[in-house]
């Protein structure tokens, strides 16, 4: 007896139809699976034999050979019970009905429940793609897949649920598909009315979020540094439907979805403590799952004290800052997972972190600032659109009466010059200001006279990089575009410079 069912499987964050079939013969009692299974599906056996005798279904006394096709290509995780078990009970004629257009994924546990399990969202995308028109799975899964149309999604808590559906006797519900709807509501996040003084960074953020660009902080303990980053989330714009799947499908993915209404509709935030390792930054394992740049993914990446992170977590982000994307190579498969992040650090001026402090002297030794700083590679800080200083808060900034710019009225002047970037670049791949090419820097850049004299000037006094040339047109567009200016200005330069300056007083 043969039998036929859908099911899917990933790769990274794409995912593909997985044919599970069943075959049932006669021969000496063996349960084998085949088709490069790993060992999380190798024991899928076990699995689904205690969880037929449990709801009282027959298992073959006979050799029963499951495949999982294509054979080719390496099968990961438990996802693959539920489609073995149904294989099972449609060999063994215990259900009936054309199963054609219909896929199966889910945990089983021994009692036969269904458990969450990674990756529901990619997975049915890829069903509808496809042309399956139903798909059944965990319960626990059904807040990730909820705002997909165009396909029946069946979650269930059992497979008894499901067999009583598909035998006619007790229907499943479809899932109703959710409406999208964008996160509003600022109240739960930090809030930028709450950071007193440090006009000059707050500025420097709003540019950040206007153009998406990167940006490190240097400043002494206690300055507010990781207060400014923490409310950055709350003065970015909201994500689009687009944006909200392609990073729920991240954290489907990595496991890290649980609950209801799991659709990530507000950007996300990582904050990866300094130990971290390079294959935590980047993603990988023995199967590969996304790390921190990846779940940071259309939000936010916040390394706080910087120059404490291993070399190789550093360098880890060079490239994958470059192309909004992180390829993880192995020896039969290559992964490619998004990472379009907006990179924010913080860092010390020196070990102890007073260097340029007002107030207090520095108490580093001689070699140990450079060697601190030298931490910090030259093409990483070129990567990075903007420096700016954070000096400590004067005291009668703290004790001023009066109510500071809210996060609402900072995160509306950034809309407003998002709106004119997506105007812009409407029809091409770019998103924002920071992830303009050098045609694109030549076609959208354009400078006033003044303007073009005044950069050249500061090219040659601070010896910059062609890189920081470029950096500097980016975030003096965002500015412009902040001013509602077409043109790039002499002012806009000007403050775009000043964003460049910090690494010319630090390290040269």
């Amino acid at each position: 007896m043969f039998s036929h069912i859908n099911s899917m499987g990933l790769m990274g964050l794409d995912a593909f139809m997985v044919d599970v079939e069943a075959d049932i013969s006669s021969g000496p009692l063996r349960f084998d699976i085949v088709g490069l299974p790993d060992a999380a599906v190798s024991e899928s056996k076990e699995r689904v034999r205690a969880a037929v005798n449990n709801c009282g279904y027959e298992f073959p006394v006979s050799h029963v050979t499951v495949n999982l096709a294509p054979a080719d290509v390496k099968k990961a995780g438990p996802l693959y019970d539920l489609p073995i078990f149904m294989a099972l009970l449609k060999a063994t004629e215990q259900i009936s009905g054309d199963l054609s257009d219909t896929a199966f994924i889910g945990e089983l546990s021994l009692g036969g429940s269904l458990r969450h399990i990674s990756g529901a969202l990619p997975m049915v995308l890829a069903a509808k793609a496809a042309g399956i028109k139903e798909v059944f799975l965990p319960k626990e899964n059904e807040g990730e897949v909820a705002a997909i149309t165009g396909i029946s999604i069946y979650p269930a808590e059992s497979v008894e649920e499901i067999v009583d559906h598909i035998n006619g006797i007790t229907a499943l519900k479809p899932l109703e598909p959710v409406e999208f709807r964008q996160a509003q509501d600022l109240s739960a996040l930090p809030d930028f009315s709450q950071v007193k003084g440090q006009y000059k960074a707050k500025r420097a953020l709003e540019v950040a979020a206007a153009g998406s660009h990167n940006i490190l902080m240097i400043g002494p303990p206690g300055s507010g540094k990781s207060m400014l980053a923490k409310r950055l989330p709350s003065i970015l714009p909201d994500m689009s439907f687009e944006e909200a799947l392609e990073s729920t499908k991240v954290y489907s993915i990595a496991g890290l979805l649980k609950g209801k209404d799991t659709l990530i509709r507000t950007r996300p935030f990582r904050s990866p403590h300094h130990t971290v390792s390079a294959a935590g930054m980047s993603g990988g394992g023995s199967v590969p799952k996304p790390g921190e740049l990846s779940l940071a993914h259309k939000g936010v990446l916040f390394l706080d004290e910087l120059p404490e992170f291993s070399k190789a977590a550093i360098e880890s982000l060079r490239q994958p800052l470059e192309d909004g994307v992180i390829t993880i190579s192995r020896a039969s498969y290559t992964l490619s997972y998004p990472c379009s992040v907006m990179l924010v650090c913080a860092m010390n001026p020196c070990p102890c972190g007073f260097l340029g402090h007002p107030k207090r002297k520095c108490t580093c030794p001689k070699g140990a600032v450079q060697k601190y700083l030298s931490k910090i590679s030259g093409p990483l800080l070129d990567r990075v659109d903007i420096h700016i200083e954070v000096p400590p808060v004067d005291f009668s900034d703290l004790s001023r009466e009066g109510n500071e710019e809210s996060s609402a009225a900072i995160k509306e002047r950034v809309e407003k010059a998002r709106k004119l970037q997506r105007e812009r670049f409407k029809g091409t791949k770019i998103t924002s200001n920071a992830r303009m090419d050098s045609a694109a820097v030549r076609k959208f850049c354009v400078l006033s006279s003044d303007a073009a004299e005044f950069l050249k000037s500061a090219f040659d006094r601070l010896d910059l990089s062609a890189r920081a040339y470029e950096r500097i047109l980016k975030v003096a567009r965002t500015i412009a575009d902040l001013d509602g200016k077409e043109t790039i200005e002499k002012k806009h330069i000007m403050e775009g410079v000043q964003y460049r300056s910090l690494d010319r007083k630090y390290w040269y």
